[in-house]
């Protein structure tokens, strides 16, 4: 099993996201992915810039490229089932935790450590970030599909969008207020 680590993370793009939503067009895991890692950052420098964090944004970066690699395994459980009841979720969290641990041992003795810190990261403060960056990316997704004419998501933007303010993080309600609205507009719209 040693050295599969990196075939897998590949495979990352034929991870399909949204399985219980009609959609437009598909969202892989590598896609959803790099946008948080974007995301991650943009919010590590809103902190930082704008309200005297001291957020270590590489680490939050590296942190949010491998939030999701246990899917590699597991695949993507939407999240109404995910959430469904505390039961399934610690089910869930097992079972994330024991794909990491697979994962991790697809590596030479070498490099587990190194990446550990990025599959199970334990910095509180990335951590929020990075989810806060995956409501996000999930909130630009809801919107992309509602200027399509899907209207399909439009209970998981409110939901995603309820998600976000209930985080209280600042950084987020200026991404909110300051960078969200241009998703709203059309390719010829943006200057």
């Amino acid at each position: 099993m040693e050295k599969q680590f990196f075939a897998y993370l590949s495979r990352m793009k034929y991870i399909h996201r949204w399985a219980l939503m009609h959609s437009a067009r598909t969202e892989t895991l590598s896609e959803h992915t790099l946008e948080t890692a974007i995301l991650t950052h943009a919010l590590c420098l809103l902190r930082n810039e704008h309200f005297g964090g001291q957020c270590d944004a590489g680490r939050a970066v590296l942190c949010a490229l491998y939030h999701d690699a246990a899917e590699t395994i597991t695949g993507d459980l939407p999240t109404p089932v995910k959430y469904y009841s505390p039961r399934i979720r610690e089910a869930y969290g097992e079972l994330e935790q024991a794909a990491g641990e697979r994962l991790l041992q697809m590596l030479p003795d070498s490099l587990r450590q190194a990446y550990r810190e990025q599959l199970f990261c334990q910095d509180e403060e990335i951590l929020r970030l990075v989810k806060a960056a995956d409501k996000l990316s999930a909130l630009i997704k809801c919107i992309e599909e509602e200027r399509m004419g899907n209207r399909e998501f439009a209970c998981a933007k409110q939901a995603a969008l309820h998600t976000l303010h209930q985080m209280r993080l600042p950084e987020v309600e200026l991404f909110l207020k300051e960078f969200l609205p241009a998703y709203q507009l059309a390719l010829d719209e943006l200057e």
